[in-house]
């Protein structure tokens, strides 16, 4: 079985190619396709065939999946214009008669999350393709805190505006596992998968955290929208790029990422990590 996964010079998709590696999966059966041409060198040392791949340009997709009977599409990050990369690589599936597995967002068809409506189109493109898919809706990363956590453990504090929302977070790892554990598998089908952390956690809990590793006191400093994109361009943010920030942590504050009903750690055969020995794994780098 030959599986093309795009975006795979990302930091996702790389971890996708090396859980599957780890799983035995033959080198020459995998097709990582991507933009950038020194991660796809290193791939190609690994003995994984490479493609150049961009979601603008039909002639790669096609040229990427020749020969593919499963599709890893991991989500463009060009918000905007994901829709529309997005039906691209829908459509180059459907010519080459391969099933899709579609890296989403929570509960995409229904939230308010200020990122779910690309998500939630390209599902409805999915569900209008006659194409064998299945959805992961991955919460968010824990990844996306690094810097947070960083600042936190060196000044005592960050800023949030997310209240006492809940984040069902995981690190990219947990869910790279479960895509590669569903790309191996026919058992998740039609399926659309809620995958999240075990545990969901608050910032002030994020701030205990950093505080008891790395024997900083850290408080988490609660602002309301406008207070937080005032401080966002402060900073140097552009005002476009501080009102998406804050509208997302509105939608955290809102409880938009707070659910985690334990199928991610399922489909991967363990706990999700920790929250403590994820900030304990980064600060020791």
């Amino acid at each position: 079985m030959t599986i093309a996964i795009t975006g795979a010079t990302g930091h996702l998709g790389r971890l996708v190619v090396e859980q599957l590696l780890a799983r035995g999966v033959d080198p020459s059966t995998i097709v990582a396709g991507g933009r950038n041409e020194e991660v796809l060198a290193r791939l190609a040392g690994q003995g994984v065939r490479t493609a150049r791949v961009d979601y603008a340009d039909a002639s790669t997709l096609d040229a990427a999946f020749a020969g593919a009977e499963k599709i890893l599409l991991i989500s463009g990050n060009e918000p905007g214009r994901r829709t529309v990369q997005h039906k691209a690589v829908i459509d180059a599936a459907r010519k080459a008669d391969a099933s899709l597995v579609y890296t989403s967002a929570p509960k995409a068809t229904t939230s308010p999350l200020v990122l779910a409506p690309e998500h939630k189109a390209t599902e409805g493109l999915l569900e209008g393709s006659g194409l064998t898919y299945t959805v992961l809706r991955n919460n968010w990363y824990t990844e996306n805190y690094d810097d947070t956590i960083r600042q936190a453990a060196s000044t005592g504090s960050f800023l949030t505006g997310a209240g006492g929302g809940r984040v069902a977070s995981a690190p990219r790892r947990d869910f790279a596992e479960a895509a590669a554990a569903v790309l191996l598998s026919d058992d998740y089908a039609g399926e659309i998968l809620e995958l999240g952390g075990d545990e969901p956690w608050t910032f002030d809990e994020l701030a205990a955290t950093v505080s008891g590793v790395s024997g900083t006191p850290v408080t988490a400093h609660k602002l309301s929208g406008d207070e937080y994109v005032a401080a966002l361009t402060a900073a140097g943010l552009d005002e476009g790029a501080a009102r998406f920030t804050a509208a997302l942590d509105a939608n955290i504050a809102d409880g938009a990422l707070a659910d985690g009903d334990g199928t991610l750690a399922r489909i991967i055969g363990r706990p999700t990590m920790p929250l403590k020995q994820y900030v304990t794994e980064l600060l020791a780098r």
